[in-house]
């Protein structure tokens, strides 16, 4: 049995964590850390748990911890600061913020306002992207989990880019999120007052998600890219809806880029190709850990419209983590996963 800890115990991605890992086989949550609730039970926190997890919060001493995998699920510049001491103990990690997403410590200063992790300690995290994943349990130490947007994002245009259908410099992002992207600590942007029966686009050209996109579709062409990539907030409380914008390079029908999506993503559990003239919407894939794909090409223009859709706390966080888990330990990789969405 692997025995586990998850840190940032009070948020939305522990929690999910904690949902999703109570299903899996192979797996005890060992301990649940949160400094700022040290010592009280989970329960007080969150009252729908009940007696269904019975370990209390602690603070993390990385001296004392005694597990095989820790997940931490806080907010950027956290974990950097645990990571290094974790694994120099042997104690695997699978980091669900930035911390460990971007190589090059420039653009991580840049766009999260922060000093980055030592290079020495980034060159040693695997970014995971859980579909194309070249993790292993013999030489990987740390996961960087991507982020909800690239996650739909990149699930989307891999197929495109791997067989260089698309002008690389052509490629627009229009993507939307409920407000719990935003975690659980107040803002007033995500206040019901100022979000209810609102709809914003916001950090253009800043968002921290974007440099973590290029990276990505950059080492996959082998070439530099750059996207257009606009994010929005809606007033729902989870769920991603990214509608993807490109040219083709070459004349290619609606049906045979159908199947070419088909083709790729035909032993991904998780990835789950719709019909030609359907489109999914984000209550599709509520509570689960599927990203659907909607594809549609102006053969006229030569342009493709992609639409894709995930839950932004599963499949674009705590989901992708436990997939990445049971890919690093050889587990069955829908192993505590093999939900349905919940609907309506």
């Amino acid at each position: 049995m692997l025995e586990i800890g998850i840190v940032g115990g009070s948020g939305y991605g522990a929690i999910e964590l904690i949902r999703l890992l109570k299903q899996h086989k192979e797996v005890n949550i060992k301990y649940v850390f949160s400094h700022s609730k040290s010592g009280e039970d989970i329960k007080e926190t969150f009252p729908h748990l009940q007696d269904n997890i019975n370990v209390p919060f602690s603070s993390l001493d990385v001296d004392k911890v005694d597990c095989d995998l820790i997940f931490f699920a806080t907010p950027s510049n956290v974990s950097k600061h645990f990571i290094p001491k974790l694994i120099e103990r042997g104690i695997k990690v699978i980091d669900l913020s930035g911390d460990f997403r971007l190589k090059d410590p420039a653009l991580y200063e840049k766009y999260y306002g922060e000093k980055p992790a030592e290079q020495s300690i980034l060159d040693k995290a695997n970014y995971s992207l859980a579909e194309w994943s070249d993790i292993n349990n013999d030489s990987t130490k740390i996961i960087a989990n991507p982020g909800c947007f690239p996650t739909a994002t990149l699930l989307s245009l891999h197929p495109l880019l791997k067989n260089n259908l698309i002008n690389k410099e052509s490629i627009i992002i229009d993507a939307k999120t409920g407000i719990s992207g935003a975690g659980r600590s107040l803002s007033q942007n995500v206040h019901y007052g100022e979000a209810n029966e609102n709809f914003s686009a916001y950090k253009l050209g800043t968002h921290k998600h974007t440099p973590e996109i290029e990276q990505y579709l950059s080492k996959l062409s082998g070439s530099d890219i750059k996207v257009m990539f606009t994010p929005h907030l809606v007033p729902m409380t989870r769920g991603i809806l990214a509608t993807i914008y490109v040219d083709l390079n070459e004349q290619i029908s609606e049906e045979a880029l159908h199947k070419m999506y088909i083709k790729t993503y035909q032993n991904k559990p998780f990835v789950r190709i719709r019909k030609i003239g359907e489109f999914p919407k984000t209550k599709e894939v509520l509570g689960s850990n599927f990203c659907d794909i909607g594809i549609y090409v102006d053969e006229e223009r030569n342009k493709a419209v992609i639409v894709t859709v995930i839950d932004n706390l599963v499949k674009g966080a705590s989901g992708q983590a436990i997939q990445n888990m049971n890919i690093l330990y050889g587990f069955n990789e829908d192993e505590g996963l093999n939900l349905l969405p919940v609907y309506p």
